[in-house]
C-alpha cells in the first residue's frame, strides 16, 4: 500500500510539472505574439495580450494607470510610429505559477531603434480568462 501511495504521489508530481510547463509555454506564446505585433508596428494587436478591462493596471515611469483604453492611448502617444517603436526583444527570466489561473512573469525588454536602444525590466501578472492568458498587471521600467 505504501508503494502504491508513493507511486501515485510521484505520478501526480510529474503531472503537475507537465501542467506547469504547458501553462508556461502558453504564456510564452502570449508574449511572443505581443512581441511580433510590436515589431510589425501594430499597437492594437499588441494590446490584445492585455485584459480588456478598466481594472488593467500598468505601472510605468508616470506611475500607476488603470484601464485598457488608457494603456492603449498612452502607448500610441509614446510610440506614434514604427521608428519610435523600434525592434522589441524580450529576455524572460522567470514564469512562476502562483495559482491555477494566475502567473508571475519577470523579464527584460530591449528596444533597438535608429538613434538609441532603451531597455529595462518588467513584471507581469497574467491570468487565464476564458481559456486564454492575458496580462492583468504590468510594471515596466
Amino acid at each position: 500500500m505504501k508503494k502504491l501511495l508513493m507511486s501515485l504521489l510521484f505520478l501526480l508530481s510529474i503531472f503537475n510539472l507537465y501542467a506547469q510547463r504547458s501553462q508556461s509555454d502558453l504564456i510564452l506564446k502570449l508574449l511572443e505574439d505581443q512581441r511580433q505585433a510590436w515589431n510589425r508596428g501594430d499597437i492594437n494587436e499588441y494590446m490584445q495580450g492585455y485584459n480588456q478591462s478598466d481594472s488593467l493596471l500598468f505601472v510605468g515611469k508616470s506611475g500607476p494607470q488603470y484601464g485598457w483604453n488608457n494603456t492603449l492611448k498612452n502607448y500610441k502617444k509614446s510610440y506614434p510610429d514604427q521608428s519610435a517603436m523600434g525592434y522589441l526583444s524580450f529576455d524572460i527570466k522567470e514564469i512562476k505559477m502562483i495559482a491555477v489561473d494566475h502567473a508571475f512573469v519577470l523579464g527584460a525588454w530591449h528596444l533597438k531603434r535608429e538613434k538609441d536602444e532603451p531597455k529595462g525590466y518588467f513584471t507581469l501578472i497574467v491570468k487565464k480568462i476564458k481559456g486564454e492568458w492575458k496580462v492583468i498587471a504590468d510594471h515596466s521600467s
